[in-house]
């Protein structure tokens, strides 16, 4: 053996020692390390001969790579829609890495660790009150669980006239609807062939509204003269978190035939809350689900999963199994996750939800999502009180969309917004809402609180005075 990997080994203990004791001393200051910094580093290191072993590693780390991190995992961190890691998902991440699986089958030698991904879908369907009748896998984040979902739909579109898109190539234009997707529903479109301009956009909803009008929706529908299409619809759209009525679409699911998917990447937790699961009503009858959990479930970056339905399974197997590997044997008859998912190489990315899960139950995510919304309602109440700011879309679930106020300052939103985040104590994202530039803030962390709004509203009326 290598004598640095066998002075490593030996030093194991000490090594991982020292690895949790900085983290500890992280996450014990989280509130106080910036959400934003200047800091920068030199990535042209040469690589060193002989290597330099764990410890001094870490110190070099510390010295020159620790100063980058920012507090994307606390209580101020409003963008991106960013939850933070509670202590039971890290729990589950360490472990994940100690273990390192290759999360694949659930029955078979050489390891069946995919039978705790099971369990994991087992219990995210009982979190969200979905039924037995999908399928489901973990994967990096919405983005690939879109990918993964509209990959299946592209072969049912195509097995629609008798065609195998997956074997042979897509032959025609396919017919797709939205109203306002997220940007990773259309660059999915892109990687799988189809076309990031290849959708026709659904007006949306009168009266400030980013949902689907079902009257224009049924009138492009009946265009189509019996043609089938695939639906992109929302739970929880980016900017305003506005839900399609999936109740209606239920009914339409009744009358044409179309492929379903809904992009729940947060928005479906709204479903964990009896204050608010009367906006995914009906979307038990979608074909094809996205949700994230680096979101709402608060645990580390990357962790998505995807829900299809089983009826649907052989067209999943036939876009992503692997006939050129007959070791793996018939892909019905020996399950395993690389013949209904993207990648072949997979980490055991269900045990930090599986931890999560059972650690806080049912009532632990409730809490966080209606804790959440009420942050998100307190902070737009704030902002209201401070007289300088004007909320641009109203207060449905956990985004607040929001801007300078009056048109005369639309000029100095951007300027706004980076001498904001430059403070370093809380950290939001631009956005384009109706043609005026505006600010979104996303409450999904489990430890925001009052107090942490109250330091952000401050801030900003600091900085408000420094631009006028």
């Amino acid at each position: 053996m290598n004598a640095i990997l066998q002075q490593d080994l030996n030093d194991f203990e000490n090594i991982l020692e020292k690895t949790k004791e900085q983290g500890i001393g992280f996450l014990n200051n989280l509130e106080n390390i910036p959400t934003s910094n200047k800091n920068t580093v030199d990535p042209t290191r040469d690589l060193n001969e002989l290597g330099l072993g764990s410890i001094e590693a870490l110190r070099e780390f510390n010295e020159r790579m620790a100063p980058l991190m920012v507090a994307s995992s606390g209580p101020r961190y409003l963008g991106f829609v960013t939850g933070g890691s509670t202590p039971a998902s890290i729990v589950g991440d360490w472990l994940a890495a100690v273990y390192d699986q290759n999360t694949q089958a659930i029955k078979a030698q050489g390891g069946v660790s995919a039978l705790i991904e099971f369990e994991t879908i087992h219990l995210l369907l009982q979190l969200f009150d979905l039924p037995k009748t999908f399928l489901g896998g973990f994967v990096t984040g919405a983005t690939m669980s879109n990918f993964t979902c509209l990959g299946i739909a592209r072969q049912w579109f195509g097995a629609q006239s008798g065609k195998d898109f997956a074997k042979n190539g897509i032959s025609e234009t396919l017919n797709i609807f939205t109203a306002t997707p997220h940007s990773s529903s259309i660059k999915s479109l892109a990687m799988l062939g189809i076309g990031s301009q290849n959708y026709s956009i659904i007006k949306t909803i009168e009266g400030n509204r980013e949902a689907i009008d079902m009257v224009d929706l049924e009138e492009k529908i009946k265009a189509l003269n019996g043609k089938p299409f695939i639906l992109i619809s929302s739970a929880g759209t980016v900017n305003t978190a506005d839900f399609d009525d999936f109740k209606a679409i239920s009914t339409l699911k009744e009358k044409y035939n179309f492929w379903w998917h809904i992009d729940a990447a947060f928005g479906g937790f709204a479903a964990v809350s009896d204050k608010f699961k009367h906006l995914t009503e009906g979307w038990e009858n979608a074909d094809s689900i996205t949700i994230d959990c680096h979101k709402w479930l608060n645990v580390p970056y990357e962790s998505a999963f995807y829900l299809v339905k089983k009826d649907h399974v052989n067209l999943q197997i036939e876009t992503f199994q692997n006939s050129n590997a007959p070791y793996l044997g018939n892909p019905l008859e020996n399950f395993n996750y690389l013949n209904v998912l993207p990648e072949n190489s997979r980490r055991l990315r269900a045990l930090p939800v599986w931890f999560s899960l059972l650690a806080y139950g049912k009532e632990g995510f409730c809490d966080i999502v209606e804790n959440s919304v009420h942050m998100a309602l307190h902070f737009g109440n704030a902002l209201i009180e401070a007289d300088h700011f004007e909320l641009l879309a109203p207060i449905r679930l956990n985004n607040v969309c929001f801007t300078l106020k009056g048109d005369h300052n639309q000029e100095k939103v951007a300027t706004f917004l980076t001498l904001l985040n430059d403070t370093g104590k809380v950290f939001m994202t631009p956005t384009v809402y109706q043609n005026r530039k505006g600010i979104r803030a996303s409450f999904v962390n489990w430890r925001t609180s009052e107090k942490d709004i109250k330091i952000i509203i401050e801030e900003m009326k600091q900085v408000i005075l420094t631009i006028n």
